[in-house]
């Protein structure tokens, strides 16, 4: 004889229980904090007899009497006592969540900030600008690494991430800070000896350095000829996976390099290094804060960004670009 074996409890029915639970519980709350079921409907926004329901539904889920009831009086039974001393923790740290929520909201900033960018941009703007804002804002804490490729928001835990040029993801707000100028540059020593290139096609001449992406490709250089965009990959005769030692072989007279403004900003204008081919400059590409959505967005995030925008903005990073002398070209 074929036997079966009961179905399972639905869904349906441990949400409708769970419901029910909620529903009574609330109500249970709220009549021994009133004192009345007349009082705790006016708190609660509904009738007395749907307090009284739900007070019943509660009752019968427990077996147990938790009120006695007269025309004129509503007193705990023991057992009422017993299960609002159990459940009054429960609401009173429910509470303190719901404080703590609005505190991080409307309070001093505060808590944990991870914080993720390109290597190069995180060691030459982000990480010199984060003493002031610990300064400014001491209560927040904030886990900051590099990263070479795009971050992932939601596995990597991502509060706001500082990347070259935007990310092509729609549910990622991305607010430019400043724009992505490119800098074709080279030491006075290197330009004095082979001179520096007046086109795109002279490069092909030259000694130049190229960076190696985190994902094995050689990055290429842009620039833009007659209105065109036009990408190219030069010979070179030193390759680098770190723009710190770009800049180093450029300072040491190695050759020329195309690097982002920020990186050359300072040497330019001390002339340690000079700059070429500023006619043929790409398109601002932009440098981004992005983070994931402007709704409900944390305090201490809102600050952060407000903070590095305009810190980033005053360094004027992207104004870099010095005119040749034309006796350099090649």
């Amino acid at each position: 004889m074929l036997t079966t074996s009961s179905p399972p409890a639905s869904d349906d029915s441990l949400a409708s229980s769970f419901a029910t639970s909620y529903a009574g519980v609330i109500a249970f709350l709220a009549v021994v904090s009133e004192g009345s079921f007349a009082k705790a409907g006016d708190r609660l926004g509904i009738g007395r007899s749907a307090v009284s329901r739900n007070v019943q539904k509660l009752e019968a889920q427990l077996d147990t009497r938790l009120f006695l009831r007269t025309t004129r009086s509503t007193a705990l039974t023991p057992e009422g006592e017993l299960f609002y001393q159990n459940c009054n923790p429960g609401v009173e740290r429910i509470v303190q969540a719901l404080e703590d929520m609005k505190e991080l909201r409307q309070g001093p900033p505060r808590g944990q900030l991870r914080i993720c960018s390109t290597p190069g941009f995180g060691r030459k703007v982000i990480a010199p600008l984060l003493n002031g804002f610990y300064a400014t804002y001491p209560e927040i804490a904030i886990d900051f690494f590099l990263k070479e490729g795009p971050p992932d928001f939601t596995s990597e835990r991502i509060d706001v991430a500082f990347r070259d040029g935007k990310m092509d993801d729609s549910q990622i707000v991305a607010k430019q800070l400043i724009p992505m100028q490119m800098v074709v540059c080279a030491s006075p020593e290197y330009a004095s000896l082979h001179g520096l290139p007046c086109t795109v096609e002279d490069l092909e001449a030259h000694n130049c350095i190229n960076y190696r992406l985190a994902s094995g490709r050689i990055a290429e250089w842009e620039f833009k000829v007659g209105g065109i965009c036009q990408k190219v990959c030069p010979k070179a005769k030193h390759i680098f996976n770190d723009a710190e030692l770009i800049v180093q072989a450029v300072l040491d007279g190695r050759g020329i390099a195309q690097l982002p403004a920020y990186q050359v900003h300072t040497l330019l204008h001390e002339r340690r290094l000079i700059a070429c081919l500023a006619q043929n400059s790409p398109d601002d590409r932009g440098h981004y804060a992005c983070y994931l959505s402007r709704k409900h967005l944390p305090t201490r995030i809102r600050v952060f960004i407000d903070y590095m925008t305009e810190q980033i903005r005053m360094l004027d990073l992207h104004n870099s670009t010095d005119v040749i002398p034309i006796s350099y070209c090649a």
